[in-house]
């Protein structure tokens, strides 16, 4: 008898269905990768590309994160530091690092802090889809979490020795790395992931291979190798990384709020309850879009100055970043039990 009929076949542990869970995995990342690898061959597309990406889902993905903090009376209570008390930190905090030290610094912050942010996304989308498999005993999950971050860590430090000096059109200074380091860290990020290849070629030999997780897992590695070091352009590498988190972001957020509300109209939070129904997708996108564009189409039109919008705009970035660090911890119950998961508290 094979090794594989003796044991009892994993589920492939979807977090909505199949439909749902191939285009959230591998649907966004092939437009991901499309779009930066054109973008790479007609560099002219870029521009459009990259407005498509601001004013289709960048913009849209910053306002998902307020249906999370005020669309309804508990979570408008529950954040309220979030909401009012954070802002103005930001806002003194931004404003003094341009005044002093320039635009340049608010770049040099963005492109660190943005790399850390949709590391920790990715890994947050990992683990929800680790635990909806009932957490893969087969495999050793610390050299599997360092085998997820070696990759991206290796990409922040080639971009970092690259030092292509601008980035999105801003001056651009990066922290100094020698290529050595470079080197020793891809080095140990081939191994690992070989490593992982063979973790899950062995997975399926035994009919245990968690297939949601595993395509999971490929996009991610697949995402941050192109965007930051297969991809030698700083700009056309962070659309491809860029377009990707943003829409899963979307879809993240758009899934937490529909399995909230999935026993029906919530009567203490009417508005939200009621876009967040699976037969009103179509108004919980065309309402989130509809507030970005006007926010975003309004401060345009009131600050001339692109320096006060480059201020301006990672305020707001850096906000999001925060606000995500809080609110989406998978361990908690409140997220945990909305995606199907079990909590450790």
């Amino acid at each position: 008898m094979s090794v594989a009929s003796e044991t009892r076949t994993l589920p492939a542990a979807w977090l909505r269905a199949p439909s749902f869970d191939l285009g959230f995995i591998l649907g966004i990342a092939a437009v991901a990768l499309i779009s930066g690898l054109v973008a790479v061959q007609v560099p002219e597309i870029f521009p459009i590309v990259f407005l498509a990406n601001i004013w289709l889902l960048g913009y849209h993905h910053v306002i998902s994160t307020y249906t999370r903090l005020c669309f309804d009376r508990e979570s408008f209570l529950k954040h309220r530091f979030l909401i009012f008390g954070v802002p103005p930190l930001l806002v003194a905090g931004t404003g003094l690092l341009a005044y002093f030290l320039g635009l340049w610094a608010l770049a040099s912050l963005y492109l660190y802090w943005q790399w850390f942010h949709y590391t920790r996304q990715s890994w947050g989308i990992a683990q929800i889809y680790r635990r909806k498999a009932g957490g893969i005993t087969e495999e050793n999950e610390h050299l599997s979490k360092i085998a997820f971050y070696l990759l991206p860590l290796w990409g922040i430090l080639h971009r970092s020795y690259q030092d292509p000096g601008s980035f999105l059109g801003l001056e651009l200074k990066v922290i100094p790395v020698p290529e050595l380091a470079v080197d020793l860290v891809g080095i140990a990020a081939v191994a690992a992931f070989a490593w992982w290849l063979i973790s899950r070629a062995t997975m399926l030999w035994k009919g245990r291979l968690p297939l949601a997780h595993t395509l999971y897992l490929l996009s991610h590695y697949a995402i941050f190798y192109v965007g930051y070091l297969m991809i030698d352009d700083i700009n056309a590498g962070w659309l491809v990384i860029n377009i990707w988190h943003n829409a899963q972001y979307i879809a993240i957020v758009w899934l937490y709020n529909n399995n909230r509300y999935k026993d029906g109209i919530d009567p203490k939070a009417i508005f939200l309850s009621t876009i967040s129904q699976t037969r009103n997708a179509w108004r919980y996108l065309l309402i989130c879009f509809a507030i970005s564009s006007l926010l975003y189409l309004g401060l345009n039109m009131a600050f001339a100055s692109l320096a006060i919008l480059v201020v301006i705009y990672q305020i707001i970035n850096f906000h999001h970043y925060i606000v995500d660090g809080v609110i989406w911890k998978v361990r908690r119950k409140g997220v945990g039990r909305h995606f199907g998961i079990a909590t450790s508290r």
